[in-house]
């Protein structure tokens, strides 16, 4: 590292490059020097600069070279010459020795001028090291990759040791959030950390009987990461059901608990739930990020035609909106993206929830309580004089609900709300099952979105495979040439699994007049779906077939999407 490098501060180059003010950057030498944390890391958790911008910044002015650790498969005995204490203190890991000398050693850095970090690693390694920029959450992802079993292990077997001591109350130290260095209060911070960044939608603790399974779901399968004593069981437990609000004596009826807490400064919602099972409580936290929720409408998967047809069902003024699938298919964020698009200065916008997922600025989100007699029927009523003009319900579970929401869609509300069925027609006749009059669920509903989840797959390792005459059939291809599609590998960018991330698939039926008279008839869910087809409705089996021809999806996704529907 030459000397002009070493004497650059960060805050220069920023103002340098006019991605910040002067003001901007005392503001974060003030901060800095009360939270003790480096300049850049205060500058993004403060929001004035976004982590990218500034390693972009030090790549281009530095000339220091760029790397994507996520695509980088860091060789265990590179990344292992240094403690992984080391390693986090500094936000560092080593990756590649450099293909100039097997002296210098490759690091990734958030800071690569930071002196102090270079010469300690120097210094542990006996090696030359060459700083390669990276951003703090991917080199954070590549040391809990590398090192989060073996540390979440000691800490295990750190416990069972102190607990074989006994030497302080158990229960005093796990409510005492402060000493973060109790082996119990930071296996189960790892716990969630790790879940978040290896992108998890849930975790499951399970008591067996002689070890503790934990389970990650990942992209709607479940993974098992980790097994411990059994011995650490109550403390787990009771330590989520101190950070999630539960009564820690209680350990003979189900509870409910919600936990709020950031990673890698985005925050998340996890709620837990604990249910006694015989060898102990099991429990089950379910990861929201309010970001999540909220994307883009093209961020979905929806076709351009899907889109269009989804636009036109959310201009009606009036009327209810239903989007169905089983559970964790994706309608909480499909609603949530159609109330953040509706979501305007001059529209009351008014939702019931059983919880409320994820809170969004300009809209009234009320929460079911059951104790307190809030149900979502009673809560609709309330909600109907206060002169609402968009109502979300988060699910139609029974008569009286559904009677509520046809009732306040005919009188000039647009309802949007959730059903679990499995198909777009097979809704329309679950309302009447409910015992809602044809006629009124003919003239209330203006769309219905059938929806499913499909795994993407990893674009790293993916195979092509030509299509033979009974698959070629099965994805309706009338095709005489050779088609190609793609099958699952698996490489080490998709933790062997060849899917990384999952995509929505939609059947959008728009109600029209020949449907509404199909209804009125009592027409058969078939009758209904025929008449949808003609109408260029597709299902959800012809959506994910169309993935599978573009190459973003398996023909096993789309095989169990039809087993669903």
């Amino acid at each position: 590292m030459d000397l002009g490098r070493r004497k650059m501060r960060l805050g220069d180059i920023l103002i340098r490059e006019r991605i910040i003010t002067f003001d901007q950057l005392q503001k974060g030498l003030e901060l800095q020097k009360i939270n003790g944390k480096k300049l850049g890391e205060t500058l993004v958790d403060e929001g004035i600069v976004v982590e990218e911008t500034i390693v972009r910044v030090l790549h281009k002015q530095l000339g220091i070279d760029y790397v994507e650790l996520g695509s980088v498969r860091i060789p265990e005995d590179v990344a292992r010459l240094v403690s992984v204490n080391v390693l986090r203190k500094h936000c560092v890991i080593p990756f590649e020795f450099s293909p100039k000398s097997p002296n210098i050693l490759r690091v990734a850095m958030a800071d690569p001028m930071d002196i102090v970090a270079v010469d300690d690693i120097s210094i542990i390694t006996n090696m030359q090291v060459e700083p390669v920029v990276a951003t703090s959450k991917d080199i954070v992802s590549a040391i809990d990759k590398q090192f989060g079993t073996e540390e979440a292990m000691s800490a295990a077997e750190k416990y069972a040791k102190e607990k074989d001591l006994e030497t302080s109350s158990e229960e005093e130290e796990l409510y005492n959030a402060d000493i973060n260095s109790s082996p119990i209060v930071q296996l189960v911070k790892a716990m969630i950390e790790q879940a978040v960044r290896q992108r998890a939608s849930d975790i499951h603790i399970e008591a067996l009987e002689k070890k503790v399974r934990i389970r990650y779901r990942i992209d709607g399968a479940l993974y098992e990461k980790m097994s411990y004593d059994i011995r650490l069981l109550p403390a787990i437990v009771a330590r989520l059901k101190i950070i999630g609000g539960m009564d820690i004596s209680e350990k003979r009826k189900p509870q409910d608990g919600r936990i709020t807490t950031m990673v890698d400064r985005r925050e998340y919602d996890i709620r837990v739930s604990i249910l006694p099972t015989v060898y102990g409580e099991k429990v089950v936290m379910r990861l929201t990020s309010k970001q999540a929720l909220t994307k883009e409408k093209k961020e979905l998967g929806f076709s351009d035609e899907e889109l269009a047809k989804f636009d036109h069902i959310l201009q009606n003024p009036h009327g209810i909106i239903l989007v169905t699938g089983p559970t964790g298919s994706g309608k909480s964020t499909t609603l949530y993206t159609a109330l953040s698009e509706l979501n305007t200065e001059d529209v009351n916008i008014i939702t019931v929830e059983d919880p409320v997922e994820a809170n969004i600025d300009g809209i009234n989100q009320v929460h079911v309580n059951a104790k307190a007699d809030l149900t979502f029927a009673s809560a609709l009523r309330s909600i109907l004089r206060q002169d609402p003009d968009i109502i979300m319900i988060g699910e139609i579970r029974d008569q009286e609900t559904a009677n509520i929401a046809v009732q306040a869609s005919i009188t000039g509300h647009l309802v949007v709300s959730t059903l679990h069925t499995n198909s777009a027609a097979s809704t329309i006749t679950r309302l009447a099952d409910m015992g809602i009059e044809n006629y009124m669920i003919a003239d209330a509903t203006v769309g219905v979105i059938a929806q499913r989840l499909v795994r993407r797959l990893c674009p790293s390792c993916k195979k092509v495979h030509v299509l033979d005459e009974s698959e070629k059939e099965l994805l309706g291809v009338n095709d005489e040439g050779e088609v190609r599609i793609y099958e699952p590998v698996g490489c080490h960018l998709c933790d062997e699994s060849g899917y990384k991330g999952r995509i929505g698939v939609y059947e959008i039926m728009e109600m029209t007049p020949a449907l509404k008279l199909i209804i009125s008839n009592n027409g058969s869910a078939d009758d209904i779906k025929q008449q949808a087809l003609k109408e260029g409705m597709n299902t959800l089996t012809m959506s994910a077939a169309r993935f599978v021809l573009q190459g973003i999806t398996s023909m096993s996704e789309m095989i169990r999407i039809s087993f669903d529907s």
